[in-house]
């Protein structure tokens, strides 16, 4: 399943009420509340959404240790956060699938503390490291995973989840995805890595939902590319950048040391 994301198509305001609430962020309770987790789903992906996570599944899964949490505004649902418990490598993780803010509620932090909130809830039942993915392409979710939660990417996987999710979001673009691993154990952001070898700068759009089809696709294979490139001569991720001015963002991978392939 997929997906990590803070955007999604543009849609109505919200009701008067709603602005301005004081924000709740809880595990989610009733029936209608995980039938409404559905809906953003809908909202964020689109109807046509083929990986949608039904109520019935994400109601089982909190049972079983996973977390559906959401965050409140008075009555309304702004956003919420999906994952799913269990052992990887003999070792209990937490895999977060779906994160979700509706769109105006977006900037004002509440995807980075719904992460927070489940960080917490897994932390409760022993586990001590989160995985989970987001476009490499999209530099809002790498500032808010690499940067403020201190997450590291640790893989890029091609066309993960296929290029047929049915998602306006996605389009025809095949799903590249950067995994990344958050260090449970510690407290703050992880620090920048040293390095005194070779680094290299991979620059992605500023936005690239605003982007017409054929340069989302010229994007992406230009910079899958150049990501396991650099990924398979031993270089890692070890930073992302907003860029300064009309700059673009940009990941910085560094590597320790020269090796004969440099030359």
């Amino acid at each position: 399943m997929i997906h990590e994301s803070a955007h999604g198509p543009t849609t109505a305001a919200p009701p008067p009420a709603a602005i301005g609430a004081p924000e709740v962020i809880r595990r989610v309770q009733t029936l209608a509340e995980y039938r409404e987790c559905v809906a953003l789903q809908e909202e964020t992906w689109g109807e046509g959404f083929s990986e949608r996570v039904p109520a019935s599944v994400l109601l089982v899964s909190q049972k079983l240790g996973g977390v559906v949490a959401a965050a409140f505004q008075g009555e309304r649902m702004v956003g919420f956060v999906f994952g799913m418990t269990g052992p990887m490598h003999g070792r209990l993780v937490h895999w977060s699938d779906m994160l979700a803010v509706r769109p105006e509620a977006r900037g004002s932090g509440i995807g980075e503390r719904l992460k927070r909130h489940q960080r917490e809830l897994v932390r409760a039942l022993g586990v001590e490291t989160m995985h989970w993915t987001f476009d490499p392409l999209v530099a809002r979710n790498a500032r808010l995973n690499l940067v403020r939660l201190g997450a590291r990417a640790t893989e890029y996987v091609p066309n993960m989840y296929g290029a047929g999710t049915g998602s306006p979001l996605h389009g025809a673009m095949p799903t590249d995805r950067l995994v990344v691993t958050w260090d449970l154990t510690r407290d703050d952001a992880a620090p920048r890595d040293a390095s005194e070898g070779p680094t290299v700068r991979i620059e992605v759009p500023h936005d690239v939902h605003a982007l017409p089809p054929e340069q989302r696709a010229e994007w992406r294979a230009v910079t899958r590319a150049a990501f396991l490139e650099h990924l398979a001569r031993g270089y890692r991720i070890v930073a992302f950048r907003r860029g300064d001015g009309d700059a673009l963002p940009y990941y910085e991978l560094a590597r320790d040391a020269f090796t004969e392939d440099d030359a």
